[in-house]
């Protein structure tokens, strides 16, 4: 079986499913919205390379960012592809933290986010609430929690979704779902130059509802969990506008965002 190199796995990776921009973007509109002023500090949860971090410090000279993680692959990845790249007044203001999301921190930040549908890897509710309830703590007086999540009729069927890029094919991978559990399992493979990379990445998982997941941030505390979805392009796909919204027809596949309230 062919192997990526580990910078090549991370590359492809971010290549793949990030968007930072669009991502800083939508959390500065929806902030502003919300407190009628910009976050200037983030805390990236389950960071991995933390470039989302690392981008946010290049805003101005007042952002602050933290990236946390567990891993010290993607951490060493990011210091040597990301961080590197930053002025020494922007790295001043950003940190990588190797940890645990469940650890208490000595900081507080305006916005804190679980991207990359991070947080599933908490299958137990308990432990789910007691993570809503970290960030929560995490978070100052104006403050607000990001997550993404995805869903619909395909989202727990054993298929393969292929999607082609510039220099390579991205393959996400449901091995498994269990309807009892909600436990899911899936694998990321890559396709470039006419070698396959299989099982790059595994997800060992708990498939949580967005209804189950608004009741957990209310339960942690959180005084309001916006919910937000996709508008259409007209050709039945996503057009990467997001909107508040309280009542929407399902589909074979979306994904989205919440926003809890501090």
């Amino acid at each position: 079986m062919a192997k990526l190199s580990l910078e090549n796995k991370y590359k492809l990776y971010e290549a793949s499913v990030q968007n930072h921009e669009c991502d800083i973007d939508f959390i500065n509109k929806e902030y502003r919205r919300i407190f009628g002023k910009l976050p200037m500090s983030l805390r990236e949860d389950f960071g991995g390379t933390a470039a989302m971090a690392c981008d946010w410090v290049k805003q101005s000279d007042n952002h602050i960012a933290w990236g946390v993680d567990l891993d010290s692959e993607p951490i060493s990845y990011g210091i040597d592809n990301h961080y590197s790249k930053l002025n020494d007044a922007q790295k001043e203001r950003m940190k990588y933290i190797e940890g645990n999301v469940l650890d208490n921190r000595d900081f507080k930040s305006d916005i804190v986010v679980a991207f990359n549908f991070s947080y599933f890897i908490f299958k137990e509710r308990k432990t789910l609430l007691e993570y809503f309830k970290k960030v929560r703590e995490g978070l100052n007086d104006e403050g607000a929690f990001f997550v993404d999540l995805f869903g619909g009729t395909d989202a727990c069927q054993e298929l393969v979704e292929e999607s082609d890029h510039d220099s390579h094919t991205y393959f996400w991978d449901c091995e498994s779902f269990n309807p009892i559990t909600s436990e899911v399992l899936y694998y990321i493979h890559f396709e470039q130059d006419g070698h396959k990379y299989e099982r790059v990445f595994t997800y060992d998982w708990r498939m949580w509802g967005l209804k189950e997941l608004q009741d957990i941030m209310i339960d942690a505390g959180f005084s309001k969990v916006v919910t937000y979805w996709e508008g259409e392009d007209g050709d039945g796909g996503g057009d990467g506008n997001f909107y508040p919204s309280d009542k929407e027809e399902n589909c074979e596949s979306w994904v989205t965002y919440l926003c809890a309230i501090k």
